[in-house]
C-alpha cells in the first residue's frame, strides 16, 4: 500500500493535469495504479457500472484520470461528488448515488459525515492498487475548512499521504504561494508536506533556478520539476474557469453553444471543437447566435433557472429565429428539455415547485421526479438527469437527446454532422483524447523527478 496527495496552492493551479501525467506514466512503467479525489465540486460528471450492474455517477477528472492509469473506471475513485444546485447548495452525491444537499451555511459541519465514507473508499483502493495518486481540492491551506477538511490534509493525515503541492507559475506569486501554504500547515500537517511542483512554466528554466533554490532554502522542501506551458495540454474532463479556452477557431461554420449560468457537462461539445470545419464559441447574448450555423443548448444543473435566464437576456427569441429560418438546434439534457413544450417540477427538486412553458419547438413534456437516472449506453454517452421527457426528440433540423457524451463517438458525430450541416466529419475524439494522455506522461518522465515520487508514496510517513 502506497499512495501520494496532489495538492494546489489554489483551484485550477493544475493538481488535475499533473495527477492524470502521473497515472499514464506510472501505467506505463507497469505499476498498477488508481486515481483519487475524495470530494469533487462538479457539475462535470459520468455514470459507471459496477460489477454488479448498477451505475452510478463519479467527476469525470477521476474518470479520465483511471483512463490515463489504464484501470477501470470506478465510484471510490471519487466518493464523494458536490454538484452546484445554486448560488448557495449543492446537491451531494455519495458512492455513486444522491444522497440530498448541503448548504453554503453548513458548509463545515453539514460535510463532516462525508469523511467516513471517502476515507473507506480510499482504504478499499490501496488495498487493491500498488499505488494510489490522490487529488486535493482548492487548496490544503483553507484554515476557515481544516476542522472538516477530509480532501487534503485530513486525508493526508488519515493515510498518512506524503504531500506535492502544485503552484501555477503563469498566475504570478508562485513562490509567496509556496511559502504561505506552509506557514499555515500547522506542525503536523506540515510535516507531511514533502516538496512543491512548478506548473505552466515558460522561458528559461536558467532564469527560474534562483527562485527554486531559495524556495528551497526557505522550506526545507525540495522541487520534484517544473512542467512546461503547453496550450494542448487541457483534458477534456477539467473544470476550466475560462470556458472559452476549450473552444475552437478558424472553421468555416460556426457552432454557438449557449453559455449557460449553470451549465453541466459542457465536454458535450468538446468532440465539436476537434472538427477543422467547425468554429464553436460559448455565447450569452443574442447577438452570438446571430450567424450561427448550429445553436446548441447543453447540460445544465438547473433547467427551470437557466431557461428564465435565457427569457431574460432575450436568447429564446433569438433561438426561435434560428430555428424558423431552418438552421439545426441541438438540445443535450437541460437543454433537450427547454426545447419542448413545458417543464413540471412538481416536487421540487431544482427549486420551489414549479412549472414553465418551455421553447415550443418540439411537442415534449418534461416532468421532475425524485429519483435520478443514470444509465450507460453503448458504444458511447450517459444519463444522468431528474426530468422525463415524454414526447418527440425531433422535428426537422431540431433535435434533443437526454444523452450526454454522443458526440465523443466518432461514427455518431458524423452521422450527425453530415446531417445537420452537411459536412463530413474530420477528427476522431478517442485518438485525440489518448495523444494528449500519451504527451501529458511523457511530459511527467521528462520534467517531474518521477522516481523521488514513488519513492515518496513509498515511505513511512
Amino acid at each position: 500500500m502506497s499512495g501520494l496527495l496532489v495538492a494546489g496552492t489554489t483551484s485550477d493551479a493544475g493538481k488535475s493535469v499533473v495527477t492524470t501525467g502521473l497515472c499514464r506514466a506510472l501505467a506505463d512503467r507497469g505499476v498498477k495504479v488508481a486515481p483519487y479525489k475524495a470530494q469533487n465540486m462538479s457539475n462535470n460528471s459520468m455514470v459507471v457500472v459496477d460489477a454488479a450492474g448498477t451505475a452510478g455517477e463519479m467527476g469525470r477528472a477521476q474518470w479520465i484520470q483511471a483512463v490515463a492509469a489504464r484501470a477501470v473506471p470506478e465510484v471510490a475513485m471519487n466518493p464523494v461528488l458536490l454538484k452546484p444546485g445554486g448560488e448557495r447548495r449543492s446537491h451531494v452525491v455519495v458512492m455513486g448515488q444522491p444522497a440530498g444537499s448541503v448548504e453554503a451555511t453548513d458548509f463545515v459541519d453539514g460535510r463532516r459525515h462525508l469523511a467516513a465514507a471517502a476515507h473507506a473508499a480510499y482504504d478499499d483502493l490501496a488495498s487493491r492498487y500498488e499505488m494510489v495518486v490522490a487529488e486535493g481540492a482548492g487548496s490544503p491551506a483553507e484554515v476557515n475548512l481544516r476542522s472538516s477538511d477530509y480532501v487534503n490534509m485530513g486525508l493526508a493525515q488519515h493515510a498518512r499521504l506524503p504531500t506535492v503541492v502544485v503552484g501555477d507559475i503563469d498566475r504570478g506569486g508562485v513562490f509567496a504561494a509556496f511559502v504561505g501554504t506552509l506557514a499555515l500547515l500547522d506542525d503536523s500537517d506540515a510535516r507531511l508536506l514533502a516538496g512543491w511542483v512548478v506548473n505552466k512554466f515558460r522561458g528559461d528554466l536558467g532564469l527560474l533556478q534562483p527562485g527554486l533554490d531559495e524556495l528551497v532554502r526557505r522550506t526545507g522542501r525540495p522541487v520534484h520539476g517544473v512542467l512546461p506551458w503547453r496550450p494542448d495540454l487541457w483534458l477534456d474532463s477539467e473544470d476550466a474557469l475560462d470556458l472559452e479556452a476549450r473552444t475552437s477557431g478558424g472553421g468555416a461554420r460556426r457552432v454557438a453553444v449557449v453559455r449557460l449560468p449553470r451549465i453541466s457537462n459542457f465536454t458535450d461539445v468538446d468532440a465539436l471543437g476537434l472538427e477543422p470545419d467547425l468554429d464553436v464559441v460559448l455565447v450569452s447574448t443574442p447577438q452570438g447566435l446571430a450567424d450561427a450555423d448550429l445553436v446548441v443548448l447543453p447540460g445544465t444543473r438547473a433547467t427551470i433557472s437557466d431557461l428564465a435566464w435565457l427569457r431574460e437576456r432575450g436568447l429564446d427569441a433569438a433561438v426561435l429565429r434560428h430555428a424558423a429560418a431552418g438552421r439545426p438546434v441541438l438540445g443535450i439534457c437541460g437543454g433537450a428539455q427547454m426545447l419542448g413544450r413545458t417543464i413540471a417540477d412538481p416536487r421540487g427538486v431544482e427549486g420551489p415547485p414549479s412549472t414553465v412553458d418551455g421553447l415550443g419547438l418540439l411537442d415534449q413534456v418534461t416532468e421532475f421526479g425524485h429519483d435520478k437516472v443514470l444509465r450507460v449506453h453503448e458504444p458511447a454517452g450517459y444519463e444522468i438527469h431528474h426530468g422525463r421527457v415524454t414526447g418527440e426528440h425531433e422535428r426537422g433540423h431540431v433535435t434533443a437527446t437526454m444523452v450526454h457524451g454522443r458526440l465523443e463517438d466518432d461514427d455518431h458525430r458524423a452521422d450527425y454532422l453530415q446531417q445537420a450541416l452537411g459536412i463530413r466529419s474530420a477528427a476522431s475524439f478517442p485518438a485525440a483524447r489518448e495523444r494528449r494522455l500519451d504527451l501529458l506522461g511523457a511530459l511527467v518522465e521528462e520534467h517531474l523527478d518521477v522516481d523521488a515520487l514513488i519513492a515518496l508514496a513509498q515511505a513511512r510517513w
